[in-house]
């Protein structure tokens, strides 16, 4: 058994604070999750503006309204919110530790990580390759020794655990704008009414003192200021609480139906998409610009060995005079027993020069079995399976593997491979790690022979830098195919390698011990040594790797282009790399006038570029216009090669109105927080919604914290990206349902469900406003309180989100044949002040029809049998059901898609106004209750009446008749994309 003396962790911090282990990322407890979520949710205006009403209406001289008329909605909204944010926390703490080491302090760095272990005497360095963050998982160990070093609040977890950005829409935005002016709106008119009573109580209601007696010290002034408030009561449902429920059941809704979406399902994964968020569904039909990663993006990012140059020769590229060869037999890798079977090569040339050892070929398969970081797992022997970082380690790994080099097994120490059948074994002196900045690794090792050699892979033009003068010409001619590999779209690394000598490399590895067990400024010190040790390399040759392009690729961004969105493809690869997928993908198309390359390596350089194309496109523009010809759009392409000088502040404008006029652009040699500034500068000067797309980690910035909306690709780079996303997938092509179909839709739905919410309430509170000028300015409803409280809640609600569930204006094949009926939302010409005003001229209108028609028809009005129907209760009856025939008939003409359950609703919720009517008018209600249901008998002796449905029937034409008269005429005179494309 082993044993571990554990002893006392003391971490030099710059703080000298104790913390214990306990990780919270719950926002609640048990005590204190009601006080905190009420404290939440009344942030929201709109819910401490109810609870305020709540207050005045327990005041008996204000309020004419019972109190269960805002508490019933209140509660259920607090009820659903609150039973929401329950289900969304969760609650994650750990174990307590013990130990010792000496680090650096705690941080949010996940890349880096700096300190020393002492034990028995000794010091080890811990750097990134020893730690483990939350999440990662050994493999290949059955056993191993773990110390926590930092727990609680100072784990890197919990350090990166900011605040997320809390992503609005823009119709979020503008709601917020719409209902302060609605509440500024609510305040004008209860102003006027105010005002009216104050005169109506110095010229008529001395007249009423008799048998309405004034209070001691109860003037006019102080009535109008009473009947201010009162009518902020009465007139509160111009701003329905019902409104924010209502929406987040919409969205809600419309993510299950991206889950549901069999059409997204990637079987091959068994990965269906998936809605990670319910609050940006309708932004995803407003996308003007979409950003997205090129490798495993649009690509399979399933690599392939596909060519290579060794020494100035070419393999995997066959000709004859004639041209290429078709129908090429694969080479035969039967003499090899551990090859892959899968692995398929053509070129059999390169299988000759491995068999008659040529040694530049061997140095050069010899290097990729042994540069690399791949754990290799063989449950059976001869079965080996290669778990690499990346699918192209895992390439290079698999090509040498075949060719007749086998990365065998590996332990901390040594690599053991496989050379032509022999069983070799290395002894692993160095690992100098790949990163961002470095692009190249470099192992050291000591042959079974005693040699020491340094191999190194990486970007060509870091390598370049590093080679020996004696490399000038074979540089140029690898230069030449890596161009050629380049071209066709294939991922190329350059591979060299160095003999060292064993005096130096025995300074040089104490000296590097010393640089890794620093505590300050360890990465610089290991960097200058590796810069020392990395130079006079010997260029062996180049690899080239083929990423193949996901199915659908081509045809989903041409249908992206015809629904005008900017798609911008932002890359790390070489020029001619994503150039060239440029054109496969069909971002790139012949019929472009010129493909324009900004790749200036200095700040003035790239300032005269963007200048000088910026003043081309200007020019031809211009002729295009006088000349009366069609402008095809052009191309600019960016080269990020030494700096992003043009996203420098002094030219981001510069560059952001040249890479505007195109039709795309593709940024390549970008770094992830380039990413990122390119998509901020988008979304900052260009006031569009954006959308970013990745599937790797270094997607995660422009995923999470800059774009509108994130994508994650669930591929083969982990799930990073996904994790970070608002919305994942397996595939690219998915992104044209998930906007043309399920983003148009979604914000159609959430438009005409929002002009038409607005509507219904503008038209029910207006008729109280009018009702006023008839009644002394007394704030009396003209409705019965129970229709007040259920109007919202019963009789309209389930018709509305029927509609807001299941609207279509055409299907989803119609969606894709016609992709330019994505454009209105683009323009947000379905929801704007401009639509809002409209429905508050058109609710206005109702309200008038609605109050003076049954007031015009009642007036001196007497029954068949010649009794008095002209009460005040009969009055209110005629007119909230004239009322509410009128708004179902204007959802029937809103709704273009008609379903069972649609139609359910409609007539149901007509049949429940009947229905619970009848039985709050009748004789047992009101004896059971008397001051809750005084409408006794009004139901009966008002719907039994002719007159009073000829009442209904015209109130109801009159208020859709000039909604019917607009949209023939709009239709005839200035038909929309959708008036178009419906009648086909």
């Amino acid at each position: 058994t082993h044993q571990l003396k554990t002893q006392i962790l003391r971490i030099y911090t710059q703080m000298n604070c104790t913390w214990t282990n306990a990780i919270k990322t719950s926002k609640y407890n048990l005590f204190t999750f009601l006080p905190l979520n009420l404290f939440e949710q009344f942030q929201r205006i709109a819910n401490a503006y109810f609870l305020f009403l709540l207050v005045l209406q327990v005041i008996p001289q204000i309020s004419s309204l019972s109190w269960f008329t805002t508490v019933v909605p209140l509660v259920l909204v607090l009820s659903v919110t609150a039973a929401k944010d329950a289900t969304d926390d969760i609650v994650t703490c750990c174990v307590s530790f013990q130990g010792e080491v000496l680090c650096e302090p705690p941080n949010n760095r996940l890349d880096r990580f700096t300190g020393t272990l002492a034990f028995s005497g000794q010091k080890y360095p811990l750097d990134n390759e020893k730690i483990l963050l939350r999440g990662c998982t050994l493999r290949n160990t059955e056993w191993c020794f773990g110390l926590v070093l930092f727990g609680g609040p100072e784990t890197k977890l919990m350090q990166n655990c900011g605040k997320s950005t809390f992503k609005r829409t823009s119709i979020d935005r503008l709601m917020n704008v719409l209902v302060l002016c609605i509440f500024g709106f609510l305040a004008c008119m209860c102003i006027i009414l105010a005002i009216g009573n104050y005169f109506w109580e110095l010229n008529k209601g001395s007249q009423f003192t008799v048998f309405l007696p004034r209070l001691d010290g109860n003037s006019a002034a102080f009535s109008a200021f009473l009947t201010f408030w009162s009518y902020v009561i009465i007139l509160n449902t111009v701003v329905p609480i019902s409104l924010y429920v209502s929406v987040e059941i919409i969205r809600l809704g419309n993510s299950f139906y991206i889950d549901w979406d069999r059409k997204m399902y990637f079987a091959r994964n068994d990965t269906p998409a998936e809605a990670r968020t319910t609050t940006l569904n309708e932004e995803l039909g407003q996308i003007k610009y979409v950003f997205s990663d090129k490798t495993g993006t649009l690509t399979q990012n399933i690599m392939t060995f596909n060519k290579c140059s060794i020494n100035g020769k070419t393999y995997g590229e066959i000709r004859k005079p004639s041209g290429y060869i078709t129908n090429l037999k694969t080479v035969d890798f039967s003499f090899n027993p551990l090859a892959d079977p899968r692995f398929m090569f053509h070129d059999h040339a390169l299988v000759e020069a491995v068999k008659l050892e040529n040694p530049e070929v061997h140095a050069f398969f010899r290097l990729l079995a042994l540069c690399h970081t791949v754990m290799a797992e063989e449950k059976k022997e001869g079965e080996l399976f290669y778990q690499a970082q990346s699918p192209d380690e895992g390439a290079l790994v698999t090509a040498a593997r075949n060719f007749g080099f086998v990365f065998r097994s590996r332990t901390p120490d040594s690599i053991s491979i496989v050379e032509m059948e022999k069983q070799r074994s290395y002894e692993l002196l160095a690992i100098l790690d790949f990163n961002n900045v470095r692009k190249r690794m470099s192992v050291i090792v000591r042959t079974p022979e005693g040699k020491l050699s340094l191999y190194c892979k990486g970007a060509d033009t870091i390598i370049y830098e590093r080679l020996h003068q004696s490399c000038s010409k074979l540089m140029d001619v690898t230069t030449e195919h890596l161009n050629e590999f380049a071209g066709e779209g294939l991922r190329t690394l350059a591979l060299a390698y160095k003999d060292l000598d064993e005096e130096y490399f025995e300074q040089w590895k104490q000296r590097h011990h010393e640089a890794s067990t620093a505590l300050d400024d360890r990465g610089g010190k290991l960097d200058q040594l590796y810069e020392e040790i990395e130079k006079d390399l010997l260029l062996l040759g180049a690899t080239a790797i083929e990423d193949k392009l996901q199915d659908g690729v081509p045809q989903t961004i041409e249908q992206l282009s015809k629904a005008d969105i900017k798609i911008w493809v932002l890359t790390g690869d070489k020029q001619e790399t994503a150039e060239n997928i440029g054109y496969s993908c069909n971002l790139l198309r012949e019929e472009m006038n010129e493909v324009f390359i900004v790749s200036g390596n200095s700040h003035e350089d790239v300032k005269q570029e963007l200048r000088s194309e910026k003043g081309f496109f200007n020019v031809l523009i211009s002729f295009h216009h006088l000349t009366m010809k069609r402008f095809h759009a052009c191309i600019l392409f960016f080269f990020f090669y030494l700096g992003a000088y043009a996203l420098e502040r002094s030219m981001e404008l510069e560059f952001l109105k040249t890479a505007c006029m195109c039709k795309a652009v593709i940024c390549c040699r970008v770094t992830p927080l380039q990413k990122a500034q390119v998509v901020e500068l988008v979304k900052k000067y260009k006031q569009a919604v954006t959308l970013a797309i990745g599937d790797g980690a270094n997607d995660v910035s422009m995923i999470k914290g800059t774009a509108h909306i994130g994508v994650g690709i669930s591929g083969q780079e982990g799930m990073q990206a996904v994790l970070s996303s608002d919305y994942s997938f397996a595939q690219f092509r998915f992104l044209q349902r998930l906007l043309l179909v399920h983003g148009r839709w979604s914000y159609l739905r959430m438009c005409k469900f929002l002009r038409y919410f607005f509507y219904k309430n503008f038209t029910f509170t207006f008729v109280h406003f009018w009702y006023a000028f008839f009644c002394g300015f007394s704030a009396q409803t003209v409705y019965d309180e129970w229709f007040i409280t259920l109007y919202n809640l019963v009789y309209t609600a389930l018709p509305v989100l029927g509609m807001s569930l299941f609207e279509q204006d055409v299907n989803d094949v119609w969606s894709f044949q016609h992709p330019q009926l994505y454009v209105p939302g683009q323009l947000n010409l379905y929801f704007s002040k401009k639509a809002f005003f409209k429905c508050a001229l058109h609710s206005c209108y109702s309200s008038l029809v609605l109050f003076f028609i049954p007031y015009a028809a009642m007036q001196d009005t007497v029954r068949d049998d010649g009794k008095d129907v002209a009460d005040y209760q009969s009055f209110a009856l005629l007119t909230q059901t004239c009322l509410l025939f009128a708004v179902t008939i204007q959802l029937g003409f809103e709704m273009s898609y008609w379903t069972a359950v649609n139609t359910f609703f409609v007539l149901g919720s007509l049949a429940m106004y009947f229905a619970v009517t009848f039985t709050m008018y009748s004789n047992g209600m009101f004896l059971m209750l008397p001051s809750a249901f005084p409408f006794i008998g009004t139901a009966r002796n008002s719907l039994n009446q002719p007159n009073v449905w000829l009442t209904i029937f015209l109130t109801s034409i009159l208020c859709v008749l000039p909604v019917v008269t607009y949209r023939f005429l709009l239709i005839q005179l200035c038909p929309t994309i959708n008036d178009k494309v419906q009648p086909l």
